[in-house]
């Protein structure tokens, strides 16, 4: 099938008939959700809509030996290849109702399995001091909790329970919420920072404002529940944003890359020679709970995974030198001679997870 005669303009706000109906089945059927519709489908960089037609990213069937090479020629990773296919896919099944049949002729790229970056305690610490004010805060939450950047960015006051030490994630990865640890060191910092955040807050309702978005229909269910302190941000932007259909006046929580020139800079003062971003944090946090001696399945409910095989990767970051050193002091390890090491672990469990060592090396 020649997809290039497709006769559908370009989705643009001069022609918004395509750019519509691929919204509607975005917030519709099983796929919807904010995080679904940010979907490479008409982005600039995507190659969905190059012309005046849509046609697919690597062209039609007849023009397949050049436009074939278009990862290979623009140098795109798999992690974009992918969605990028996935969305092309949607677009011609479920919008444009011609699906496309690319099976044999375009291969599906494969991920490459990659061990995640950990930072040792000592280059956490040294990039956990560079950061000021609130990005200090967000930094020691993300290491001591373990949460995503955008989940910490997105928690409410509701969110945070100083007196139990708890953070509930709402609407995490794959719409999952969770309940994590909230750590001792960060919980003086964060009174005070919610303390001025709330006489910040209350100065933008005296002005008129002081709302923020709500998820779901909750705006219309609840209409003052986005001026309430509970529904607040707990790290709320610099500036205000005025919503140009309704009029009102608030704040949108901070946004990522604020936070992730701080984590470079922070990185680049502290002379650490690894590629860290925020999420080494969480990385991390994993790393040094599984060296600690912490059962992996409480690691995983901490995290979010849904697997636990997901959260066995960090098994192959531990630090062997030290993890081994202290199994001889703590008497978890004994020698027998000619090499041969027997491994005596309280927790019984094969394979064991507290020290995932070879008894012969």
């Amino acid at each position: 099938m020649g997809t290039s005669a497709v006769g559908l303009a370009r989705p643009s706000p001069s022609n918004p008939k395509l750019l519509t109906r691929l919204r509607s089945k975005l917030r519709l059927g099983p796929i919807a959700g904010e995080p679904s519709r940010r979907t490479p489908i008409g982005s600039p960089g995507s190659g969905v809509t190059t012309s005046s037609r849509i046609r697919p990213i690597w062209g039609s069937r007849t023009s397949s030996d050049s436009s074939a090479t278009w990862p290979r020629d623009r140098h795109v990773a798999t992690a974009t290849q992918a969605p990028a296919l996935s969305a092309l896919l949607f677009l011609y099944k479920h919008v444009i109702e011609r699906p496309l049949r690319l099976e044999g002729w375009l291969p599906r790229a494969r991920t490459p399995t990659r061990l995640p970056v950990a930072l040792s305690r000592a280059e956490a610490a040294r990039a956990l001091v560079q950061l000021r004010g609130t990005y200090g805060i967000i930094g020691l939450l993300l290491y001591g909790s373990g949460t995503r950047l955008l989940e910490c960015l997105t928690l409410r006051i509701k969110d945070v329970d100083l007196e139990r030490g708890e953070i509930r994630i709402r609407r995490g990865k794959g719409g999952v919420d969770r309940v994590t640890v909230l750590p001792h060191g960060v919980r003086v910092r964060l009174a005070a920072h919610l303390s001025s955040v709330q006489a910040q807050h209350g100065a933008d309702v005296a002005a008129g404002g002081g709302r923020v978005p709500l998820p779901g229909a909750l705006d219309r269910k609840l209409p003052m529940a986005g001026v309430e302190w509970a529904w607040q941000w707990v790290f709320p932007a610099t500036r205000r944003w005025r919503n140009l259909s309704t009029g009102s006046r608030g704040r949108h929580h901070l946004a990522p890359s604020a936070m992730q020139r701080a984590m470079a800079t922070a990185v680049h003062r502290a002379v650490i020679g690894k590629r860290a971003s925020c999420h080494t944090l969480r990385h991390s946090f994993a790393t040094h709970l599984l060296e600690s001696g912490y059962d992996i399945r409480t690691v995983q409910e901490l995290l979010g995974h849904r697997d636990v095989g997901t959260t066995m990767i960090y098994m192959h970051v531990l630090n062997r030198g030290e993890l081994d050193d202290r199994l001889h002091r703590e008497g978890h390890v004994r020698d027998l001679g000619c090499g041969v090491r027997r491994i005596n672990c309280p927790c019984r469990t094969r394979p064991c997870f507290r020290i995932r060592l070879r008894a012969v090396r």
